[in-house]
């Protein structure tokens, strides 16, 4: 069959295709595709591209308000469990402080071996215990209060083991120190998860490091 005769077939088979007359009978031109292997080709890749053109786009469904409420619901979830945590930070550091003032409060008024020393030493506690009820009241100050917390159980630490190498004073003594090593860590936490929370809040100031805030 002549290029010429499939030129004019397959110009009927592009308007059959799109739903247009053609000028052959459709039997006439379905009998040359039966008999001419390029025409035949050629109306295989037509249907390909025809059916391609005319398969529509799948709607993709528009999840961007489903993610930013679920990042929005993450976000809060987060905040409450850590205001939880602080608030149990908060209680147990004025527990912390009123145990240190009750032990200070009797050595200031008593009678002992040193009064002097004894009652500048019980002053000191309840001043600490004081200023740790205050950052307890306040958990915005509590990281002005670690480094102060941090070298006064470490200096404790220290002249306890002393005292007890040398005989000086006995472990149950000592004991009470310990307070100022459990102040001292849960200031730390405090102050960490007062300024991880106001971090967290939109368009939150992060108090600086070495301010009380």
């Amino acid at each position: 069959m002549s290029t010429t005769r499939c030129d004019a077939v397959r110009l009927d088979l592009s308007a059959r295709l799109d739903g247009e007359t053609t000028e052959l009978p459709a039997d006439r031109l379905d009998a040359h595709v039966a008999e001419c292997d390029g025409c035949r080709s050629w109306l295989a890749e037509a249907e390909r591209v025809t059916r391609l053109a005319r398969v529509r786009a799948v709607a993709v469904p528009d999840l961007t308000g489903q993610i930013l409420a679920a990042v929005e619901q993450e976000r809060r979830t987060l905040l409450v469990r850590r205001h939880g945590d602080r608030q149990v930070l908060r209680i147990a550091v004025a527990i912390a402080a009123a145990v240190q003032l009750a032990l200070a409060l009797p050595v200031l008024f008593g009678v002992g071996v040193d009064p002097h020393a004894s009652r500048e030493m019980a002053s000191f506690d309840i001043a600490m215990a004081v200023g740790f009820a205050l950052a307890a009241w306040r958990p915005d100050r509590a990281r002005a209060f670690v480094p102060v917390a941090f070298v006064l159980a470490a200096c404790l630490a220290a002249t306890s083991f002393l005292d007890l190498a040398g005989g000086a004073t006995h472990l149950a003594h000592e004991v009470g120190h310990a307070v100022a090593l459990v102040q001292a860590g849960l200031l730390w936490a405090l102050g960490r998860r007062t300024t991880e929370a106001a971090a967290a809040l939109p368009g939150a100031r992060t108090p600086a490091s070495g301010g009380i805030g």
